[in-house]
This record gives C-alpha cells, sequence and structure tokens, in this order.
C-alpha cells in the first residue's frame, strides 16, 4: 500500500478530498471506492501499482476523436470504482470488492507503453480518479517521455484533484449518462449530486486540458431528448461550440439486461437535438458504419476524417490538424502524434 494524496485528518478518522464524495473514514475502513483505507491513522491507497487490464487501443476507442487522431495509447485500469452504474460494461472490474491484478510500478507501466509502440498513455476502463496516485507518477514521467495522458473519467473529482493530475494530463473524455439527469443519476448510478461533474468540466478547461464528452442513451430510463439539449445547451455556454460530443448507445450489460440496445434512429434524434443547441462537431457511438462517426468539415463540407467503430480508415488532415480543403481549424488537438493507421494488437 501506498499513502493516499489529498486527504484531511479530522477529530476521528480522516476526510478523502479526491473524489467529490468526500468520504469521511474512520480507522480500519475503506471509503465509497472501497480502495482507499485508513491504517493507523494514515490514508492509503490499496491499488498503487495494481494493475487488472492492460491493452494497446486505438485513440478513437476512448473515445477521442479530435485528440491525436490514428495514434494509439497504452491503456491501464485499477479495479474498483466511486460509482455503481447498473449498467456497467466493465462491472467485473468496477464493482470488485478486493482488488486483484499485476504489479507494476509506473516506469513499468511507460516502459511496456514503448515496447508495444504506444505514443501515449490512457487511464480508462474502470474510474481513473480512485487509482490517481498511479495515474499521476505514470503520466509525470510519460511526458518526461514525450507521450501524452488520456483520462476517460466520470468526472467525479474534486477540485484539487483536477490541480493535482492537470499538469500532465492532455486530454479527458468525461462520460456522461442519462444525459446527466439527476434523478438517473441517484436511482442508476448511485451517485447523490451531479454538479461535481460540471465543477470539474470547467476546471479542466481552464487548465488546459483538451476535452470531449460522451452521453451514453439508454433506452427507456435515460433517453429523453430535452435532458440531451440542457446537456448540449451547457457545454456550448460553458466548454464552447466545438467540443466533441458524442452520443453512444447502450448494450443490455449487468443489472440491465432487460432494456433493449439503443438504436441507430434513437441516437440520430439525440444528434439533431444536439446540433440544434449549437454543437458543430457531435458523434454517434457504439454503432459501426453509421455516418455519424466520420468529421466533416462544417466550412466546406470535406470528410477530414474516416472511421469504422473505433479504427480510424483515413486520415485526410492537413499536417497541421486543419481541413484539407478550405484550411479551417476543426479543432484539434494533440497534431504531433497524430498518426494515419489503425492498431489493434492487444496484450494481457
Amino acid at each position: 500500500m501506498k499513502e493516499a494524496i489529498l486527504y484531511s485528518k479530522l477529530n476521528k478518522g480522516v476526510r478523502c478530498d479526491l473524489c467529490a464524495r468526500r468520504c469521511v473514514i474512520n480507522e480500519g475502513e475503506s471509503g465509497f471506492c472501497r480502495v482507499r483505507k485508513l491504517k493507523d491513522g494514515v490514508l492509503y491507497t490499496t491499488v498503487y501499482g495494481l494493475i487488472d487490464a492492460m491493452a494497446a487501443d486505438p485513440i478513437e476507442k476512448k473515445p477521442l476523436f479530435h485528440f491525436a487522431p490514428g495514434s494509439s495509447p497504452f491503456s491501464i485500469s485499477t479495479s474498483s470504482c466511486n460509482f455503481r452504474c447498473q449498467f456497467c460494461l466493465n462491472y467485473h472490474s468496477s464493482q470488485r470488492e478486493t482488488p486483484v491484478g499485476q504489479r507494476l510500478e509506473p516506469a513499468d507501466i511507460v516502459k511496456l507503453a514503448r515496447q508495444y509502440d504506444c505514443s501515449g498513455i490512457s487511464y480508462t476502463y474502470t474510474e481513473p480518479t480512485i487509482f490517481m496516485e498511479l495515474a499521476h507518477d505514470t503520466a509525470r514521467i510519460a511526458h518526461k517521455q514525450g507521450m501524452y495522458n488520456t483520462f476517460v473519467t466520470n468526472g467525479y473529482m474534486t477540485p484539487e484533484a483536477v490541480d493535482y493530475i492537470s499538469p500532465y494530463l492532455d486530454a479527458a473524455t468525461v462520460d456522461f449518462k442519462g444525459s446527466g439527469n439527476k434523478s438517473f443519476y441517484e436511482k442508476y448510478m448511485g451517485v447523490p449530486k451531479v454538479e461535481p461533474i460540471f465543477n470539474a468540466l470547467t476546471r479542466l478547461k481552464e487548465k488546459g486540458v483538451f476535452i470531449e464528452i460522451t452521453n451514453l442513451i439508454i433506452p427507456q430510463v435515460g433517453d429523453m431528448e430535452e435532458d440531451t439539449k440542457i446537456l448540449a445547451e451547457w457545454v456550448v455556454d460553458n466548454l464552447g461550440s466545438r467540443i466533441p460530443f458524442h452520443l453512444t448507445a447502450f448494450s443490455p450489460m449487468y443489472k440491465m439486461t432487460h432494456l433493449p440496445r439503443t438504436s441507430a434512429s434513437a441516437l440520430e434524434r439525440h444528434i439533431r437535438v444536439a446540433k440544434a443547441a449549437g454543437l458543430t462537431f457531435v458523434y454517434s457511438g457504439n454503432v459501426a458504419g453509421h455516418d455519424f462517426e466520420n468529421t466533416y468539415c462544417p466550412s466546406c463540407g470535406t470528410m477530414a476524417v474516416e472511421r469504422w467503430s473505433v479504427y480510424l480508415k483515413k486520415n485526410n488532415l492537413s499536417k497541421n490538424g486543419r481541413c484539407p480543403n478550405c484550411d479551417e481549424d476543426l479543432n484539434i488537438a494533440g497534431v504531433k502524434w497524430m498518426g494515419h493507421g489503425d492498431r489493434r494488437r492487444k496484450i494481457f
């Protein structure tokens, strides 16, 4: 175990200041995430260097469509999460009571990333906030070696956590479910409030982290067009109209296998809503072969990037990441890491 960062000592126990839950943890107990434990008055992280999943993924899988397109990050995670989503795709890892995994130090992770010819590292699969110490130490080494770092996060972190990781964080995919509807988060995810996610987003922007938004549309319980409209309008007003916005399809999973898969037509309805709210780059997700997977120039209509599912098929961008036809700025970041092919190698 390694001593945790961002906690405050109280008269009895401590308060964890990493996740927006700010759990008060007594001696011998763990926080809601199960992996931050108080022992002899010291808060420890029990997952430092305990990697339960790793793979060389396409950046498009995160999904990051406008950051270093065509590149390949080395993706890692640890066990557990600070949410209890009833539809989690990675529930076998995120909902573990006891963490498992392979012991790897930050330097080992960066070495593996280089071995698999990856341009960066993505902290993903489960919530990276709960393994923040490992992510921070790994990201710092990766930066020194000219690699990028990205988070795939639920955004439920404190301002202190954003400040801690942001010097080494290049991009973040912030995942909404059910368009951020408060009642949905309470009932199906065990999350008491959604405001910290929006606060974290504005702070990430202030710190210069490149942001993309995903929004999982779940039939019958999390598919209100009005909620998507509200979320999209907030993004336009607070993050900008050219923030990439992904509307992704739900697949029956975990405790919600009784619901149908999200149809392409349902996604298209929400895409129209998001575009009407003022967003320029709106994408579909988990619907392979859908035309809304591609990036088109909003000025001249040229297809700048062609994709198939989570793989890049063709990168037509100019060398500086702009429209190849009219030189329009398409809000592409991480250009120095940009690639032109898809990489499907995985390790276990």
